[in-house]
């Protein structure tokens, strides 16, 4: 209803002399669908089965069997863009998301937001009657909204959801997740058999379970992004179990079969090349016998990761299907970007710390071989298999080249589409889903959306292509830009720079691709048609121009750091039972002298729980009272902690922790009780970063951090304060914002 909408009824002395009225309720057109859109995260353009891979994705292939796979489909190459794009129907940069959400800049195209001149699928499908539910990750709120106090207006239900579940920021640990319900953090409470897949796709059928028991007649929009297939690589043992040996050929021959059943199923052209291998990329056979073991089990977890996603979908699926919803739903699966090569060579058992902090050895990986993928772990695997995933292209998520920027998507409609198991080959681009999503229901993009004049819509409606397989297809151009690297697509030919950080942008060096003959990028044409590039180079400066791309900027993690060290406060005070601080607004320990005090009261001498818990099991620390000691472990990754002990019996306590700096990441860590010094400990290494992977709590833990306060950990007694103070100046963690996309 519109509550502000004039009356248009006649209001006399009494009732008897009056005459009411009624707005008429939103409403969409006669036989709109349902759509739901479903985003995988980090999936390369090779790694489901209809795409050429051997991984067990027998739902998604379903899907497209059933409808249509599209093998020009476009994406940005790092996620919060890409999901802006999907949304808004803009390109990112227009619609302020040209990187992931914590390199905002202050530049009107990094705001790490999108702009209220770009309305959202979820606002535009409201409007016309619609449900909106979004379940899973968001990854589009600037860094001055984490904090449970907000502000929420660019938090889902501030951009046209009715109702969220699912994380904030880049990455998740899909065994202890840090979770939020609507405007507020919520508390995970560990239990048998959990992972976030499963709890998503439970949530998802509960929303629309819950709307079409309330409103049958209405359409509903659900919009479900999965944390999978991005590190850390968790899932239940037996779909590891069931892919080992699939990989025991390799990275080259793995690749090699994917080229040739991509060829075979019509996804890639006959005739296309693969690129050489990539930069750090050995030959499989030249890899010692140890590092293929782990590079094997990384692989083979990546894929039961991705085959237990393609079984969740599935459950959704069926649920559609049970209630008699999935014949007129249009149901979308895509990518967000190609896959990521962040594992390095080798992969890692925790990928945070071999990044950031200590680099892992193939010994350790072989000591942890079966913790992979369990919740001891935190892994991602080696770029090799990386290059795999993104078969047939080169490079990698965050670059502009295919690796980067090509994306599997499928689109299923039972009764729209009737094409069913073909492939499309038009070039499209993320921006293009919207549009086809206000075609499939019948109603335009609005003009103003309350009060807002909007940005003209950057995309163009595929449905032309449901029923014309070889239709023209018709966008001409589309611009590509991440953090310097550059691309430009114009009517077949593709101009692309991957940029060294650092240098001269004007220094780089760009390639040319005739991609109708060229699917893969694998033959440079620039010193071939030299005008041809310089018209192409040009193109980009213009649509740079026209999409406000500009600032160039290829700063990564620093952004954020300038941002931190303009408004991150030097004091934190905490209260017992308070929600979760994100992992982004943690007090910034890394790399500085510290300290925490506490003050407690004990009823009994066996009172105990957690007062201070923050980060988790790979990286954090923990300030608890257990069996009548006060213990304070300083977590430097799942193989390293560090722990200072002090008795206490009932009554009140003054419990202290410092840490002082003594050189680089190294430091004294001293427990005082009531004044008086109980233990000290000197430590070698802290982390480079602080605890990125998970949030800060008081009173309860919410993640594992040390084995002898496991969560929930509710302290029984009284937490009378808790404040944590730091250094001030300036940091210089580059980790310390660090988030995958």
């Amino acid at each position: 209803m519109f509550p502000d909408e004039a009356f248009r009824g006649v209001i006399g002395r009494t009732v008897g002399e009056s005459t009411p009225w009624w707005p008429a309720p939103r409403s969409a057109p006669a036989g709109a669908p349902d759509v739901v859109i479903v985003v995988l995260d980090d999936v390369g353009f090779a790694d489901l089965g209809c795409y050429g891979s051997e991984i067990a994705t027998p739902r998604m292939d379903a899907l497209a069997a059933r409808g249509l796979r599209y093998s020009n489909f476009h994406v940005t190459s790092m996620c919060s863009p890409t999901r802006a794009c999907l949304l808004t129907g803009r390109n990112a940069h227009a619609a302020g998301v040209g990187a992931i959400a914590e390199w905002a800049n202050g530049f009107p195209a990094y705001q790490g937001h999108m702009s209220r001149r770009a309305a959202t699928a979820a606002e535009m499908l409201s409007e016309h009657g619609y449900g909106a539910y979004a379940i899973g990750k968001w990854h589009l709120a600037s860094l001055q909204s984490y904090g449970a106090a907000g502000p929420h207006d660019h938090w889902p239900l501030g951009r046209g959801f009715s109702r969220w579940y699912g994380f904030l920021g880049g990455y998740v640990d899909h065994w202890h997740p840090d979770l939020h319900e609507d405007n507020h953090p919520i508390r995970h409470v560990p239990r048998a058999g959990y992972h976030l897949s499963e709890d998503l796709v439970d949530h998802a059928i509960a929303q629309v379970r819950d709307h079409v028991t309330a409103a049958p007649q209405r359409p509903f929009f659900l919009y479900l992004a999965f944390g999978a297939a991005h590190w850390p690589l968790h899932v239940p043992r037996d779909y590891i179990d069931a892919c080992i040996g699939r990989y025991d050929a390799g990275w080259d021959a793995v690749r090699d079969r994917r080229l040739a059943r991509q060829i075979d199923l019509g996804v890639v052209p006959a005739g296309t090349r693969l690129p050489p291998r990539g930069e750090g990329i050995l030959a499989w056979e030249s890899l010692p016998a140890d590092a293929r073991r782990v590079s094997l089990r990384l692989q083979e977890t990546y894929a039961g990761f991705l085959a237990h996603t393609d079984a969740q979908i599935g459950r959704l699926v069926d649920y559609l299907d049970r209630i008699g919803r999935l014949d007129n739903t249009l149901f979308v699966v895509l990518s967000d970007n190609g896959a990521s090569g962040e594992g390095g060579p080798t992969g890692a058992v925790n990928i945070r710390k071999h990044m950031l902090t200590e680099r892992e050895d193939v010994a350790y990986g072989v000591a942890n071989l079966d913790r992979i993928g369990s919740e001891q772990s935190f892994p991602h695997y080696p770029v090799g298999w990386a290059q795999v995933s993104n078969t047939p292209f080169r490079w990698y998520k965050k670059n502009t080249h295919g690796g980067g920027v090509r994306a599997p998507l499928i689109m299923h409609w039972p009764r729209r589409i009737g094409a069913a198991g073909a492939v499309r080959p038009q070039f499209h681009h993320a921006i293009d889903i919207l549009p086809t999503v206000l075609d499939a229901v019948g109603i335009d993009a609005p003009s103003n959306y309350r009060g807002v004049e909007q940005l003209p819509v950057h995309g163009i409606s595929m449905d032309y292509t449901f029923d014309q397989a070889d239709a023209r297809g018709r966008r001409d151009t589309q611009y590509f830009e991440m953090v310097g690297d550059r691309a430009i697509w114009h009517r077949g030919w593709k101009a692309v720079t991957r940029h060294r950080k650092g240098a001269d942008f004007a220094d780089d060096r760009w390639e040319l691709y005739r991609l109708d003959d060229d699917f893969s990028e694998c033959t440079d044409l620039a010193a071939q048609h030299p005008e041809q590039l310089r018209a192409l180079v040009e193109l980009w400066w213009r649509e740079a121009e026209r999409y406000g791309v500009l600032p160039l900027d290829d700063r990564e993690t620093e952004r954020a750091m300038a941002w931190f060290n303009g408004r991150m406060p030097t004091r934190f005070e905490y209260q017992a039972g308070m929600a979760r601080a994100d992992r982004i607004l943690i007090p910034p320990v890394g790399d500085r002298s510290f300290r925490i005090d506490a003050e407690v009261e004990l009823a009994t001498s066996a009172d105990g729980g957690a007062i201070l818990s923050c980060g988790n099991r790979f990286a954090g620390y923990a300030l608890f009272v257990a069996a009548g000691e006060v213990v304070f472990e300083y977590v430097f990754s799942e193989a390293r902690s560090y722990v200072l002990r002090g008795r206490v019996a009932a009554g009140r306590h003054q419990v202290a922790v410092s840490f002082e700096r003594r050189g680089s990441n190294a430091g004294r860590f001293a427990l005082h009780i009531d004044g008086a010094p109980a233990q000290f400990i000197d430590v070698e290494r802290t982390w480079s970063s602080y605890a990125v992977t998970a949030g800060i709590t008081c009173g309860y833990a919410n993640a594992p951090v040390s084995l002898s306060c496991p969560p929930p950990a509710d302290f029984a007694g009284v937490i009378h304060h808790v404040v944590v103070e730091i250094d001030g100046g300036e940091s210089t963690d580059p980790g310390a914002a660090a988030q995958g996309g």
